[in-house]
């Protein structure tokens, strides 16, 4: 019997093995359908079943689908039967809060995770209805929950869904207190739930309850509380939510703290899993923000702001000469909003992480404040220093910025928001711009130009070739200057790190995407004041350093 034969029999084998455990009839029938096709199907099927959809830091991630590698009912209700599981081997007590967003499924999973909950003799918590991540984040630390649970797939694309943890004080300690799981948690949770047994077997309780519009106020009120209460307050807004689910909190936000309610694209203002009016539901994606520009000059706004689909990040748009706009780095808004709350007074540890921006820690070296940087995701930035120092901030290039960590201990684009909004009207009261402060700090500590080099691959042995490569035929020059250091951080991470005089590359491959992304970054001193110039050479720069590392990973 050809090979070929024994495999199709095996996964065949194994998907009928998967029919009689799942409880959802729809994903039956789905995954029946596939099993009908045979053997015109044996690909999808082999990948459906390539293995499961691993729990690691950030969760389950994966497409809408039946069968081990994608989710659905089965594996949440695995997952979730785990999860439990594992918070009661710790000796946690106490609830389990649970949050969803509006894409497919997503209510689903959540009312499905609470079932198990309950069913184990834990109670459940669910939030009233779809809302932000950062809401979610705020309950458990709120509600002093053992964990929370957010099912969202954040700005991937509508066909997949995905489910965050978080822990409590109890089991997180006092950094990890309402901020996502990091190692050896994520492990224990998988092996966790490797060893549930038939999900036929595993008890389902009632419902839980269903948290009132309290929590949400209280969240209102305090993101509120963030920014100076006698600021001005005169600043035209022009915002989105991507179809996702944070324009209601986001604009009850801004009344509460007195601003006008922004304008909303009306295209995309309700929740809405298809997300019609974008090609990718991220607004750092070529065109995801270009019905917001439109609102924006219709309504003669000072700033245009979007928040992904589950409005844990925030993007950033400013005029640019006439109706042009430009959207803001995430490094950009990261130390414009840093550099707010230390003219504020704000005093603590300033964090980012190691594919950042350079900027921050030379501010925090310049004004005697301690700064801390850490390998990416919030997970490690809410945990920066420690605990030798307070987070006060923390901020990631991906549009990720943490204004109140003794609120949200995680990246929250509504507090950001609100508090660019606090910067940008106190800026316009004098006459001046985001732009002008931008400026200000490049005069200051000259221009930190950062750019990235993204690409997104269908194989996932493409990315680790391109590592290997670059590890292999490591530069020993960039932009005509020799390579200072050249730092792998393996194997605590896989990245790559080259360093130059002037210029910074780390190169890893996404945690969340198909991708491989190198993160560039080139530092132009201001001389004579022309800030202009300097921006010019190092864009110049930056455009070189792009094509030299392209060349290198051979993208």
């Amino acid at each position: 019997m050809p090979a070929e034969t024994t495999d199709i029999d095996d996964i065949r084998e194994q998907a009928l093995r998967w029919l009689d455990d799942d409880p959802d009839p729809a994903s039956r029938t789905e995954l029946q359908a596939v099993l009908d096709r045979l053997p015109a199907s044996a690909p999808d099927l082999a990948d459906r079943f390539s293995g499961p959809l691993t729990f690691g830091t950030a969760g389950l991630r994966g497409p809408l689908r039946a069968g081990p590698n994608g989710m659905n009912l089965a594996v949440v209700t695995q997952a979730a039967a785990g999860l439990v599981g594992w918070l009661a081997a710790q000796g946690g007590t106490g609830p389990l809060v649970i949050g969803y967003d509006a894409r497919y499924g997503s209510r689903e999973f959540a009312e499905r995770t609470a079932q198990i909950a309950t069913g184990a003799g834990r109670p459940a918590l669910l939030l009233p209805r779809p809302l932000p991540t950062p809401v979610l984040a705020y309950a458990v630390r709120r509600l002093d929950a053992v964990a929370g649970v957010m099912v969202t797939a954040s700005h991937n694309p509508p066909q997949d869904n995905g489910y965050k943890v978080y822990l409590g004080a109890q089991l997180g300690g006092a950094l990890g207190a309402g901020a996502q799981i990091v190692p050896p948690a994520d492990a224990g949770i998988e092996a966790a739930i490797r060893a549930v047994g038939p999900l036929t077997e595993v008890p389902l309780g009632p419902p839980g309850q269903v948290l009132g519009d309290d929590l949400v106020a209280s969240y209102v009120q305090q993101v509120a509380s963030v920014i100076a209460p006698d600021g001005s307050r005169d600043l035209a807004v022009a915002y989105t939510p991507l179809h996702g689910v944070g324009a209601a909190v986001l604009t009850a936000a801004f009344a509460r703290a007195g601003f006008p309610v922004p304008g909303i694209v009306p295209e995309q203002a309700e929740p809405d899993p298809a997300f019609p009016t974008v090609s990718f539901p991220n607004p750092e994606e070529p065109g995801a923000v270009d019905l917001l520009v439109g609102l924006a000059n219709a309504t003669d706004a000072d700033l245009a702001i979007a928040n992904d689909p589950d409005a844990d990040r925030c993007a950033v748009a400013v005029r640019d000469g006439g109706s042009g706009w430009r959207m803001l780095r995430g490094d950009e808004v990261g130390v414009l909003l840093a550099d707010h709350l230390m003219r504020r007074g704000v005093k603590g540890l300033y964090a980012t992480t190691i594919v950042s921006s350079s900027l921050l820690r030379a501010m925090c070296a310049a004004r005697g404040l301690p700064y801390d940087e850490t390998l990416t995701g919030f997970k490690w930035i809410v945990r920066a220093g420690g605990g030798t120092e307070p987070l006060v901030f923390g901020y990631e290039e991906a549009l990720g910025y943490c204004v109140a960590p003794e609120l949200v201990r995680d990246k929250d684009g509504i507090s950001a928001a609100l508090t660019v909004a606090e910067l940008a009207a106190g800026l316009k009261a004098q006459g001046r711009s985001l732009t002008d402060r931008l400026d200000e700090l490049a005069a200051e500590f000259g221009v930190h130009h950062t750019d990235q080099l993204s690409a997104r691959v269908d194989d996932l042995r493409q990315i680790a070739d391109a590592m290997a490569r670059i590890r292999a035929a490591t530069p020993t020059a960039l932009l005509g200057q020799p390579v200072e250091t050249a730092e792998d951080l393996l194997p605590e991470a896989d990245v790559v790190i080259l360093r130059t005089a002037t210029a910074r590359v780390v190169i890893r491959p996404s945690g969340t995407e198909p991708k491989l992304k190198a993160y560039l970054e080139v530092v132009e001193p201001v001389t004579g004041g022309d800030v202009a110039a300097a921006r010019t050479r190092a864009q110049r720069s930056i455009t070189s350093l792009r094509t030299e590392i392209a060349t290198a990973l051979n993208l």
